[in-house]
């Protein structure tokens, strides 16, 4: 499962990350996940819940934003949303994109790190989308 092995990256990262910090847990990660990217956002919280189980960052908040994929047209300088299936021929020309701006991202947008007190205070559950 492509989601699981994303998952555990994440919480990788973030272990690593909050071993240099010395944080003793984390409250929430916000990723950025493309649209283009291959990745289901029910399948990713899933998997996100298994992969934190043990760790510093077992019972933060999982927020996923979908980074819409865009794409630009080189000839008449047009960017356009992609949508899904992706339409790849530009809506000003015909021309085929040039580039990908936009949609293939998974990124780590932010990370909180949970107060010594208040690490375990909170049960938090993964939230597959954030509007």
């Amino acid at each position: 499962m492509h989601e699981m092995s994303v998952a555990v990256a994440v919480v990788d990262q973030v272990e690593t990350a909050a071993r240099s910090r010395g944080a003793s847990g984390v409250t929430s990660i916000r990723l950025d996940v493309g649209e283009l990217a291959g990745v289901v956002g029910d399948a990713l919280a899933f998997c996100f819940e298994l992969a934190c189980a043990g760790t510093v960052v077992e019972g933060a908040e999982l927020i996923t934003r979908t980074v819409p994929g865009t794409a630009r047209c080189a000839p008449c300088a047009e960017d356009w949303a992609v949508g899904m299936p992706p339409t790849l021929l530009c809506p000003g020309c015909g021309a085929a994109a040039d580039e990908l701006v936009s949609g293939r991202e998974l990124r780590i947008r932010e990370v909180r790190w949970a107060d010594p007190a208040t690490a375990r205070a909170h049960d938090r559950r993964p939230i597959p989308e954030e509007s």
